[in-house]
């Protein structure tokens, strides 16, 4: 006796390379075992799932199905809405967290975070955690996650940004601690300023966090591509 969970196609690479050509899971039939537990147990986590039909009829994921009974499991509808706390991001996604913090988004993030420190700050401060670690997203206590596609940091951007509805507010928040930023009178930073950049600028803003000193310089014609794309390729957001 089993039971098959077959993924819509947008969701099949996640199955397991040896049944992505049939486009379903088979496992055996377990009379305790829930629908979340298959969903989850053919590779899916609940993350990623939208509506889920047993022989074609919508069940929640506490359901028990019978033996035989199919499960189709349809993607999250894009884009969603982003909990009060903003993103979190695990220790693989640095770069990814730069770029959000780029476009104004909050994304904490931190490079020693183990899995049960991601999992509880994540519950804590009502934050989505963002990573490609489909095992993490299975942990009960996380409240809200999402598995980010991609293997470059432009690419998961992209992918954030159609998942989500998140408005952008460039050059507002600290790349390295993520704090938002405040506008500072050039002279009140002066004294932090290469002799160049005090000739060239006069508009810098400062973290409240770190300290550290913003303006748009060397860097700002690739800084305004990156937002430029990201206002090209959303989808619900808002600029």
């Amino acid at each position: 006796m089993e039971v098959r969970v077959r993924p819509a196609p947008d969701l099949r690479w996640l199955l397991a390379p040896r049944y992505r050509g049939a486009g379903e899971r088979p496992l055996p039939f377990d009379p305790d075992a829930t629908v979340g537990h298959l969903v989850q147990a053919a590779g899916i986590p609940l993350t990623e799932a939208g509506a889920i039909r047993a022989d074609g009829a919508p069940v929640t994921t506490a359901a028990r199905v019978r033996p035989g009974t199919v499960l189709e499991v349809e993607p999250v509808p894009r884009p969603v809405a982003v909990p009060p706390g903003g993103f979190l991001l695990d220790v693989g996604l640095g770069a990814l967290a730069r770029r959000l913090r780029l476009l104004g988004i909050d994304a904490a993030w931190s490079n020693d975070a183990d899995d049960p420190a991601l999992v509880a700050r994540a519950a804590a401060e009502e934050r989505v955690l963002l990573t490609q670690d489909r095992g993490l997203l299975m942990r009960r206590a996380l409240p809200h996650g999402a598995l980010v596609r991609g293997g470059r940091p432009d690419e998961q951007l992209d992918d954030v940004l159609d998942r989500f509805a998140v408005p952008l507010a460039p050059l507002t928040r600290c790349t390295a601690c993520g704090a938002a930023l405040h506008p500072v009178p050039k002279e009140e930073v002066a004294d932090l300023l290469e002799p160049g950049t005090r000739r060239s600028y006069d508009a810098f803003s400062r973290c409240p966090g770190c300290g550290r000193v913003y303006w748009h310089g060397a860097h700002g014609a690739r800084i305004d591509a990156l937002v430029e794309r990201a206002r090209r390729g959303g989808r619900g957001r808002q600029a």
